[in-house]
């Protein structure tokens, strides 16, 4: 806890005087384009990754960048999705894995999560992407994570959809979702393109969208 008390000193007399016009400007509003959906886990920065500054990402964080599909109880995750595409009007969402992942890793390996019922629980809106994956034949353990992964994307891709805001904001043309798996190693990104249902890279292909 030291570390991070002496970096918000740093930060405080450092970092925010440089960015004292910035911080003043959003002391009284924000205009994210972007919804980032990303995991929690600590070696994914989205900020870092985009390189954006503060005010131009509007992020969700959770374990395993799972979107809920909409349901009669939504929960943070849903109240989030909403009032980013309806309050904040962005234009673009992104759903963001990771290599290395450990709930998707849990999931591969069929890990017992027995003593952590509450992360079983929310690793069943994975069971799709579960499914699919399963039903691959894969090379390696370490391919069959990375399966896991890419298909977990493309499932809470499809479970934004049902989502009423993302669905009319999807038809009128106002939102464009973003399929991402980045490589920690590398740095580099694998886009879903959703015109070949398949993962390509981003850097190669800028322009790739998965609607």
């Amino acid at each position: 806890m030291k570390d991070v008390i002496e970096g918000f000193l740093r930060f405080q007399k450092e970092a925010f005087p440089q960015r004292s016009t910035l911080f003043k400007k959003l002391a009284l509003n924000q205009n994210p384009k972007t919804l980032f959906i990303s995991c929690s886990d600590s070696r994914l920065v989205p900020e870092l990754v985009t390189q954006r500054e503060p005010g131009e990402l509007f992020v969700i964080r959770n374990a395993g960048n799972i979107v809920p599909p909409f349901g009669p109880e939504p929960g943070g995750v849903s109240a989030t999705v909403e009032y980013a595409v309806m309050a904040l009007g962005v234009k673009d969402i992104v759903v963001c894995g990771h290599s290395n992942c450990g709930a998707m890793s849990a999931i591969a390996n069929c890990a017992c999560l027995d003593h952590m019922p509450a992360v079983a629980h929310w690793l069943r809106y994975s069971d799709a992407a579960k499914a699919i994956n399963e039903s691959i034949e894969h090379e390696s353990p370490e391919a069959r994570v990375n399966g896991m992964v890419h298909q977990n994307v493309v499932a809470q891709l499809s479970n934004l959809r049902t989502h009423p805001c993302v669905a009319v904001a999807l038809a009128k043309g106002e939102v464009t979702l973003h399929g991402w798996v980045y490589d920690i190693e590398t740095g580099s990104i694998e886009a879903f393109d959703a015109k070949s249902s398949t993962f390509i890279s981003l850097s190669d292909n800028p322009e790739v969208r998965a609607s």
